[in-house]
């Protein structure tokens, strides 16, 4: 008997990283194959588990006739080889969405499936534009409608006139027909003085949002020159944009900041970024790879108990040692009585999560102030364990030699530039004053950076702000012939993105 899989049908929401549900999360991580949408946003594709096939079918690169009948053979095939497939599609798949017709195939193909919905653009776009689509003082009744029908229709199949006096309406994909849907609706009786709004790129740093009257709106759209995706709202709910504008009036709404980060690292500092309403643009200029030999971290790993204290200099150092301990087949209690001292809190927090007190943490993060920690303890005839990248700043392991430690700095993990990053389309963005912000959380970062750039360096960066992580990663930058714009005092990618939002709205 063959064997058949199972679909998901999941609503990935309007755009929103943030806004995938828990549900829809695990469904992902579980997928065989991928089926994905143009809206999808990208980064859930991160989500799927190794060997995952991921299949674009979006809108914008329709390669055969019949694209919808494609999309349902797609998921009936892969179906019936027995994989689990997950149909991601943008905002709720029963809600404009199309679900409901790869649902009905599935079921007459006998395929398993399983609706997971999304959060839907109809609440979540007007919801990020400050307007509420339903409020008891405003309105108390609501209808969504397609922006544009079925063009196989000979005739519109909407209750105009029924629409004509609802309080609220949210036209999905509202651009194309807006000046013919808005004269219908005056036609059959709403006020033309009624408030309407229209949102593009709704939940994403993109997002824009014009308001207007029913009479006036097609008109501001015209000249804002705004495009799909977008919707539009109808309603005197729109009056409370004013009052609670939220989302556009984050510090770094609109803003675009290049994160030039390794790959593996740059979710945390990506996340704080669109956090303040900015759009991080990922330019990875290191990996993170296993050293040549595990050779020495083994060896120090089977010795652990000869040592007095662990150094952990960076989040990678923590990463990298535990999981080559576990692969070793040891445990925390191997570490028995080590003194632990780390440079930086998110360094100290990554040592805790894995239930471990931090002995020493310097208020200043670098290897500097660990130094000046040591100082005032007896590390004389210790033996200190740095377990860090292979070519590293020498100044804590020479330091705490001077001061009589036996010192084995051995390499957890090495930096290398990335294979195949082209730098062409981050110069075109440059060039064109794209990017408000370039980001360096190491030197080794800007190094890479500037060295991919080459002689375009200059013309590139002269229209960014230049944001190091501390005085090390701006003497390199410098190193370079530019000047850093922001350098942080604390050194954490926490402060990183808080002085960067202080810088555009203070100007200072």
């Amino acid at each position: 008997m063959e064997k058949k899989g199972e679909v998901y049908l999941i609503g990935a929401g309007p755009g929103d990283y943030g806004l995938l549900t828990l549900k829809g999360k695990e469904r992902l991580e579980q997928a065989d194959v991928i089926v994905y949408d143009y809206l999808v946003n990208s980064r859930y594709l991160k989500l799927a588990k190794p060997g995952a096939e991921k299949i674009y079918v979006g809108k914008r690169s329709r390669t055969s006739p019949g694209h919808q009948d494609y999309i349902n053979s797609l998921l009936v095939e892969r179906a019936s080889e027995g994989k689990k497939v997950a149909r991601l599609k943008g905002g709720d798949p029963f809600v404009f969405g199309r679900g409901g017709e790869e649902a009905h195939v599935l079921a007459e193909h006998g395929i398993p499936f399983e609706v997971i919905p999304g959060v839907t653009s109809v609440s979540a776009a007007p919801a990020y534009a400050g307007i509420p689509i339903t409020h008891r003082e405003y309105t108390s009744v609501l209808a969504v409608v397609t922006g544009h029908e079925n063009s196989d229709k000979n005739k519109s199949a909407l209750p105009w006139e029924a629409l004509a006096q609802i309080q609220t309406l949210v036209f999905l994909m509202g651009v194309k027909n807006l000046e013919q849907n808005m004269e219908t609706l005056i036609k059959h009786g709403k006020d033309p003085d009624t408030p309407a709004a229209l949102i593009s790129c709704g939940t994403i740093s993109k997002q824009r949002t014009v308001t207007g009257t029913v009479g006036t709106i097609a008109g501001i759209v015209r000249e804002s020159a705004l495009k799909p995706p977008s919707i539009v709202v109808v309603g005197e709910v729109v009056r409370l944009r004013e009052a609670i504008n939220w989302f556009e009036t984050k510090p770094l709404f609109g803003r675009k900041i290049l994160v030039t980060r390794a790959r593996e690292q740059a979710s945390d500092l990506v996340k704080l970024i669109e956090d303040q309403g900015a759009n991080a643009l990922e330019f990875p200029t290191i990996r993170i790879v296993p050293p040549a030999s595990w050779e020495r971290l083994d060896g120090a790993i089977e010795g652990l108990s000869s040592y007095d204290w662990i150094v952990f200099t960076s989040v990678n150092g923590v990463e990298r040692f535990f999981g080559r301990l576990r692969e070793r087949g040891r445990d925390v209690r191997a570490l028995g009585s080590l003194q632990i001292a780390c440079i930086g809190e998110q360094t100290a927090r990554r040592v805790e999560e894995r239930g471990f007190n931090v002995d020493l943490v310097p208020d200043d993060f670098r290897a500097e102030g660990l130094i000046e920690v040591f100082e005032n303890a007896d590390v004389k005839g210790k033996r200190i364990l740095i377990p860090r990248a292979k070519d590293a700043r020498e100044v804590l392991p020479e330091e705490l030699s001077q001061m009589g430690a036996v010192v084995d700095v051995v390499p957890a993990y090495e930096t290398k530039k990335p294979e195949a990053e082209s730098a062409d389309e981050v110069k075109e963005l440059l060039l064109t004053g794209e990017v408000d912000v370039i980001t360096f959380a190491s030197s080794s970062t800007a190094r890479n950076f500037f060295e991919a750039l080459g002689d375009d360096a200059a013309g590139c960066v002269q229209n960014s702000v230049i944001a190091c992580i501390g005085p090390v990663t701006a003497k390199t930058v410098r190193e370079f012939g530019f000047e850093p714009t922001i350098v942080c005092s604390k050194y954490t990618i926490e402060e990183l993105v808080s002085e960067i939002s202080n810088h555009f709205t203070t100007g200072l």
